[in-house]
């Protein structure tokens, strides 16, 4: 399967460059987690990035072709989701910018970038655990009169049955525990917990 193949070299990539991280994490979307996934270790080096998103180019573009899926400007949360809609939008030909935390920590569109009404979006992350981050973006887009029509991401470490509200486009899937705070295993044992990430809590 050509997809699996991808699956397969995006890990690869990501293990060579250090992006796969093994403890007692507080993750992005406030969940504490044994794995982590330093996506920018692997995108700071741009052929790496180019490859690793390769394939969610080629499916984005056979659904593209095919009327399945509308793609008019590629979104990516700060910090993670900048390097991923930049090489995304690198690769299909299209815009692509962010949104970012205010003072008060409240997704928010500025710099200049702007949306209109109608617009078709495709959000963009590194890691995929909850879709907090993609879910905040959104609701900025969709005030704004945009539609969100599919996410794209380096890592999907949801646990099975965690939905999400558009279509999902991983470059690799990762099973990767992850807990509320209140019920952490890890917490349990002891094991001090470290916050990688960039989202202020």
């Amino acid at each position: 399967m050509r997809y699996a193949h991808f699956m397969s070299d995006t890990l690869t990539l990501m293990k060579e460059s250090g992006a796969l991280l093994e403890g007692h994490f507080l993750l992005s979307s406030g969940r504490h987690g044994d794995r982590y996934f330093q996506c920018a270790r692997l995108l700071q080096y741009p052929d790496r990035a180019a490859a690793a998103l390769s394939g969610v180019v080629e499916r984005l573009k056979a659904d593209m072709a095919s009327g399945k899926l509308k793609i008019d400007v590629i979104v990516g949360p700060a910090m993670g989701g900048i390097v991923v809609a930049y090489e995304l939008g690198r690769q299909l030909g299209l815009p692509a910018f962010f949104t970012e935390r205010d003072d008060t920590g409240a997704m928010t569109l500025r710099r200049g970038f702007e949306v209109r009404e109608g617009q078709n979006i495709l959000i963009a992350e590194d890691v995929v655990t909850t879709g907090k981050s993609s879910g905040e973006s959104a609701k900025v887009l969709e005030a704004k009169g945009a539609k969100i029509t599919a996410l794209a991401c380096v890592v999907d470490r949801r646990e099975d049955g965690v939905p999400l509200l558009w279509p999902l486009y991983a470059a690799a899937k990762v099973q990767a525990s992850n807990w509320d705070p209140a019920e952490c295993d890890l917490c349990k044992k002891g094991i001090p917990a470290v916050k990688p990430g960039s989202r202020k809590f």
